[in-house]
């Protein structure tokens, strides 16, 4: 049985990858219009997420969503959640009601197509260098000023799966300081058993999303920086931590 498991997963997981690069390479003179000028970048938000339902689908994922606050259409948030794998940002995407610009790391574009993709249309930040995580502030503004919001995975990059919850690093709650919007925390609870880093694992099935109460900056100030952060850590831990014993 697990070597039939096992046969499926290599087929399904170059399913996956045949689906994310075609599907981009087929949409792309349509996305080179609408990433050309930032008039089109809503029309394009759109596309991106019927391309990230369509991955999900396709895949025999189906995103199901609870939420204990509603997002309203056209308001600027900064959307948070753990980083559990490869399909977070289609995750993310379905589950989004208003346009958001994504940060990510300068790697990223490096890929073939989704790359060039991901350049236009994100903010990407090489950590190792001071100066580029300076410039993620002044291109966030740009943004939020046209009324988009943020996605950021504060944890940075995909922990081992053995590890919880990361430790937060600072961008998306200075941010959203700076700039007095909303932080919505989101709990992304089977990215890692639904589809992980290891090759010969993961399977077709319900992705848990929750949207947690919100998280308001009105009047706060970078002081307040680190207490906002440990309060957004703590409401996804204790969440994913709860989960695992319901299900053990």
């Amino acid at each position: 049985m697990n070597l039939l498991k096992n046969i499926f997963r290599i087929f399904w997981r170059a399913w996956f990858y045949g689906w994310v690069f075609f599907s981009i390479l087929a949409a792309l003179p349509l996305l080179i219009i609408l990433i050309s000028n930032d008039k089109f970048y809503k029309t394009f938000f759109k596309v991106a997420i019927l391309w990230g339902e369509t991955i999900l689908f396709v895949m025999g994922f189906k995103p199901v969503v609870t939420s204990e606050e509603e997002i309203i259409p056209d308001k600027s948030y900064m959307y948070i959640a753990n980083h559990t794998s490869l399909v977070d940002v289609m995750l993310m995407l379905a589950v989004m009601k208003n346009p958001a610009v994504f940060v990510g790391k300068k790697e990223l574009i490096k890929l073939p197509v989704f790359g060039y993709v991901f350049r236009k249309t994100s903010i990407y930040v090489d950590r190792s260098n001071e100066k580029s995580r300076r410039e993620v502030y002044v291109r966030a503004q740009e943004k939020l000023n046209r009324g988009l919001s943020i996605v950021i995975f504060p944890e940075g990059l995909v922990p081992h799966e053995d590890v919880i919850l990361s430790e937060f690093k600072n961008g998306a709650f200075r941010l959203a300081i700076e700039h007095q919007i909303p932080i919505i925390p989101m709990t992304f609870y089977d990215g890692k058993k639904r589809f992980s880093w290891t090759f010969f694992s993961g399977w077709p099935g319900n992705m848990r999303v929750k949207i947690h109460k919100f998280l308001q900056t009105d009047r706060l100030t970078l002081e307040d920086m680190e207490n906002l952060k440990q309060q957004a850590y703590n409401i996804i831990y204790n969440e994913l931590v709860n989960d695992m014993k319901h299900e053990k």
